[in-house]
């Protein structure tokens, strides 16, 4: 075998352990990645969560609850093989996101073992969501119940090794929230509901072949126990279980931990997150029982409760 296919192809298997959910049937993107911070802590549990920027890349119909403008940006270098980025701005009823992962330059051989020029993998993803609310639409009727609905188109570049590639990709969400209840002395609140299909139209196409995307459903409940610990739950069709909860001690500071499992592989999340006058700084590390784990930090800016004066004031008594 070609040396160089052959590396080229550790690489992509190293890539793809940590982020595919449906191995075999379709190329290794970015798109395969779990997006985000937040909810990376969490276990990546975060399809019935309507909560800042992040909500773009785990289900677009939440976009329809944003209160304001937020934009989010984190980076990481994922389990040790490439570097993944990921950058979100979005606000009610929509958002606009950017994804990129590139492996670097891989040594190139010949079939005799002669070095030859380096090889790259690498592909960046444009994302444009939208939700909406039926209420807020004057020509539908009133429905007995209330939901939001949206939607996320996304356009992909592949770079694999000499080959090119795009294409496009379309997902469906929904989303719904439910008053809060009580069982006995436990109080449940924020309860929501979120579905999301992935993939249900689109592919990848190359200059010799075309490709397609794994289409994918996953459904996702979470709820507030006691007004302190978060927990949700995310189930996906393809097989993959997301599960994580969230704890805050203390107003500013979230302490997060989950646990997630696609294409046969389980890994434990831990994340932690720490907001002061808008500005919400994110941490969380995912386990891998073959490969390096992978630490992700990112900051997010909740315009809607931005305030330069207060931060500068926090900062002074901080700071020595």
């Amino acid at each position: 075998m070609n040396r160089s296919f052959l590396l080229l192809i550790v690489t992509l298997l190293a890539v793809g352990l940590g982020g595919v959910s449906a191995v075999g049937q379709a190329a290794i993107s970015v798109l395969d990645i779990e997006p985000g911070v937040r909810a990376l802590g969490i276990g990546g549990a975060a399809v019935a969560l309507a909560e800042g920027p992040e909500t773009l890349f785990y289900n677009a119909a939440g976009l329809a609850e944003l209160s304001g403008i937020g934009f989010t940006s984190s980076y990481t270098f994922h389990l040790g093989v490439a570097g993944y980025s990921a950058l979100g701005l979005a606000a009610r009823n929509w958002g606009v996101g950017l994804l990129m992962l590139n492996s670097g330059n891989i040594p190139g051989y010949d079939a005799n073992g002669d070095p030859t020029d380096n090889l790259s993998y690498g592909n960046s993803a444009v994302l444009l969501g939208f939700g909406v609310d039926p209420r807020q639409l004057p020509f539908i009727p009133k429905l007995p119940i209330d939901f939001r609905a949206g939607g996320c188109f996304k356009y992909l570049s592949v770079t694999n090794g000499p080959t090119t590639g795009s294409g496009f990709a379309l997902d469906l969400a929904y989303h719904m929230d439910f008053p809060d209840i009580r069982l006995g002395p436990i109080a449940l609140g924020d309860l929501g509901l979120g579905v999301t299909a992935t993939n249900v139209l689109g592919g990848l196409s190359y200059d010799d072949r075309t490709e397609s995307f794994p289409m994918g459903l996953r459904v996702g409940v979470g709820a507030r126990i006691l007004g302190m610990v978060l927990l949700t739950t995310d189930i996906e069709l393809a097989g993959g279980f997301h599960l994580g909860a969230e704890y805050r001690p203390i107003e500013p500071v979230a302490v997060r931990a989950g646990m997630l499992t696609e294409a046969g592989v389980t890994s434990l999340t831990f994340g932690l997150g720490y907001s002061i006058e808008g500005f919400i700084i994110d941490y969380a590390y995912v386990s891998h029982p073959f490969l390096r784990g992978s630490h992700r930090l990112s900051l997010t800016i909740d315009f809607s409760g931005l305030n330069i004066g207060a931060l500068a004031s926090t900062l002074r008594r901080l700071l020595p």
